[in-house]
């Protein structure tokens, strides 16, 4: 899809409040409820969401959650006996029409009369394993690229469902979120791909930082606590 024409309307919009969720008493908002109306969006996201871990999810550079609604079709695929919905991997924002392929690091959209920029990727984690009864899921999502993306807020405002998203401006278009997953998870010791994406200054500060350590181990970190999780110890 040509960047001038990168567009979609927004279908679903959700927020969830924290509550107890985990094996080992955990907790999360990964369960989000519909917003049938308009809400505010600020710099920390969504009013009225919130978020249980701030080390790894919220905060100003992981605001809004979006998911690109089609992923659920292939997930399905994947495990026929698990019924998705949109908002079942916890966003805030649903829709079709744009992917991981169609997206950069750094691009700006229009959300509603709210201004906003791809900040990073998702990484999934155990809870949705345990959200869903499989343990193979939060491995199973990585391993496709079916991830999603977080934005930071530019300019506050308002969304809802039925507004657009439309892309405004690409400062990196060497960035494509797609590429990164790439070799974040698939592609993992393509030294000439990680040589060309550390130096970016787009690329969040972790993902930098693991880039160099395989550059300089020649080896892929251990990834095992953040995919199984509780549910496997």
């Amino acid at each position: 899809m040509d960047k001038q024409s990168l567009s979609t309307t927004i279908s679903h919009v959700f927020v969830g409040k924290v509550r107890a969720f985990g094996p080992k008493e955990q907790t999360s908002a990964i369960n989000k409820t519909l917003v049938l109306g308009a809400v505010k969006v600020h710099s920390l996201g969504l009013e009225g969401d919130e978020q249980a871990d701030l080390r790894v999810h919220g905060g100003v550079e992981k605001a809004i959650h979006y998911y690109p609604a089609e992923h659920y079709q292939k997930l399905q695929e994947t495990f026929p006996h698990i019924e998705f919905n949109a908002g079942s991997f916890g966003e805030n924002l649903s829709s079709v029409g744009i992917t991981e392929k169609e997206v950069c690091l750094g691009d700006i959209f229009q959300l509603g009369s709210a201004k906003v920029q791809l900040s990073q990727g998702r990484q999934p984690c155990w809870k949705l394993n345990h959200k869903f009864g499989e343990k193979t899921m939060a491995k199973t999502v990585q391993s496709l690229g079916v991830i999603g993306w977080y934005y930071r807020v530019l300019e506050d405002g308002v969304v809802k469902a039925g507004d657009s998203l439309t892309l405004l401006e690409r400062p990196c278009p060497e960035a494509n979120l797609d590429r990164i997953f790439n070799v974040l998870h698939r592609d993992t010791l393509n030294f000439d791909e990680l040589e060309a994406l550390a130096p970016l200054e787009i690329i969040p500060e972790n993902w930098r930082r693991t880039f160099e350590k395989r550059l300089a181990k020649r080896e892929v970190e251990d990834s095992s606590k953040r995919l199984e999780g509780p549910l496997n110890s």
